[in-house]
């Protein structure tokens, strides 16, 4: 019919028709009458074609500084944000206000895609089984998460196989070091079960910061020594050019939400100890790996198998133990058992621990402390180690250079306060190391404690003799055994011997 509204794709169905149909037969099939088929014929082209284009609205804003200030800006410097040059120009024309700030951002966008300089590519890769794993670090101090109320300064090391996604997470505490990246990977690939073709990294900048060159060469060969070991062929992404490792940067992301959606639902960011935090990172690691499973089975298929026992993952040193009852290691004081003064340790570094040899017999496991800067030093101390001659000289507490490091938990450090304050030096030093060593003998540390801080809470200082009484171990109960004596008479009956009567055999 007259002015019969006609779409793009009834105009192409009709053209199509007319190969094999006559016009009205044509415009039938397209659904449209046979005079609009005609007008068709006469003009094929489409409906949206024949739209005349639509004018502006209004004036352009940008009109009069447009050639003049604004593609100048462009040209001298590419780089530069649209929020910048709008800044300008509204500070050149401040008859122009902010209601341009769109219009502009959009003609800039406009200009750099038709005249701007090229950007870089970036070419998708595809993976296939077995061939390559990546490792980064990821810093989790966005998380807030705290042990036993205290803050927690860690990183995450993320381990994921570019086919298959399995990934392995692990709380890494002194930072990205060869270290926490050769515990983190063989911890990874024997998780996995088997080992891929390459191994990618990123530049490992923050390992060889503040190294000398001959430390950032021995670094490099013993990175290259780790992947030998495992058969594998080391590569690496050019330094900042995070896309390169883009099959591990982005899941980085993904899986910190999911380590914060898992917070949310526990309710709680704080654990009671680094072993439940890092068993709660396995659990939400293991959950992802588990969607997993097919894509996780079809790659191991074809990964290379493990060899027949790890490489080194820790650092080594040498250090003599004085008579301070301890040893420094890289600014740091550590103590041990005071047996060891006199005598050297071959230590082994790792990410979050010392092991100590004695020869070849492992002596003590400390927890890894570090300097909070260059020219400061740190302490680590465990009250057990010196608790004895404490016991001996209890006056060295006031003074000692590490007593804020001595005390295990808050509230021993609140009681030594109070107790200064309250009875003397002298007294308070008594006290204090009591206290200490009735926790060490008793095994009550934690308890103690509570018990301490309940009496600071309540305004009354500790009393070592009723604490005493109340972790005195529990007695023992000594039962009563009755014996009775048998009669001798039973030793006479044990001795007869009855004869049993023979047996008569009855011939048939």
């Amino acid at each position: 019919m007259p002015g019969q509204h006609v779409t793009d794709c009834q105009t192409r169905l009709y053209m199509k028709s007319r190969h094999t149909s006559a016009p009205a037969v044509a415009a039938a099939k397209a659904g449209f009458s046979r005079a609009t088929g005609y007008r068709v014929e006469v003009d094929p082209r489409l409906p949206s074609q024949k739209k005349p284009p639509r004018g502006r609205r209004r004036p352009d804003p940008l009109a009069g500084v447009w050639i003049s200030d604004i593609v100048p800006m462009l040209e001298a410097a590419p780089g530069i944000r649209a929020v910048a040059v709008f800044g300008e120009i509204v500070r050149r024309h401040p008859e122009l206000g902010e209601g341009v700030r769109r219009t502009l951002e959009r003609r800039i966008r406009t200009w750099r895609a038709l005249n701007g300089p090229e950007q870089e590519v970036i070419f998708r890769q595809q993976h296939p089984p077995g061939r390559m794993g990546l490792s980064d670090f990821t810093d989790m101090a966005d998380l807030s998460i705290t042990i036993a109320g205290e803050p927690l300064d860690h990183r995450l090391y993320h381990f994921r196989l570019a086919f298959s996604g399995f990934e392995h997470a692990g709380v890494v505490l002194g930072g990205e070091s060869f270290v926490a990246l050769a515990e983190g990977l063989q911890n990874a690939l024997w998780a996995l079960g088997g080992v891929p073709e390459q191994h990618r990294s990123d530049s490992l900048s923050a390992a060889f910061r503040n190294l000398a060159p001959d430390a950032q060469a021995d670094l490099t060969q013993r990175y290259e020594a780790l992947c030998a070991h495992y058969g594998m062929t080391p590569t690496r992404n050019n330094p900042g050019v995070a896309h390169e490792n883009g099959s591990i940067e982005s899941p980085h992301g993904h899986l910190k939400k999911v380590i914060e959606d898992e917070l949310l639902l526990r309710g709680s960011r704080d654990f009671a100890d680094l072993a439940a935090y890092r068993c709660f990172i396995d659990e939400v690691v293991g959950r992802r790996n588990a969607r997993l499973r097919k894509q996780i089975e079809i790659e191991r298929v074809v990964l290379r198998e493990l060899p027949e026992r790890r490489t080194a993952d820790w650092e080594e040193a040498r250090v003599i133990v004085t008579s301070s009852g301890g040893f420094i290691l890289r600014k740091v004081f550590y103590t041990v058992p005071s047996r060891l003064i006199g005598h050297w340790l071959n230590v082994r570094l790792y990410d979050d621990r010392l092991v100590c040899f004695l020869g070849s017999t492992e002596v003590a496991t400390l927890r890894r402390g570090r300097s909070p800067d260059h020219n400061k030093r740190a302490q680590v101390v465990d009250y057990r180690h010196v608790i004895h001659a404490l016991r001996r000289k209890p006056m060295a507490l006031l003074n000692l250079v590490y007593r804020d490091q001595l005390f295990p938990r808050a509230a021993y450090a609140r009681a030594f306060e109070a107790l200064l304050a309250g009875v003397g030096d002298r007294s308070a030093c008594r006290t204090m190391v009591g206290l200490l060593a009735l926790a060490h003998d008793r095994a009550c540390e934690a308890e103690l404690a509570d018990a301490i801080a309940a009496d600071l809470d309540a305004g009354r200082l500790p009393d070592l003799d009723r604490l005493r009484e109340r972790f005195l171990p529990d007695a023992a109960s000594i039962p009563e055994v009755v014996v009775e004596l048998a009669p001798l008479s039973l030793y006479d009956e044990l001795a007869t011997v009855t004869t049993p009567a023979p047996i008569l055999e009855v011939a048939a």
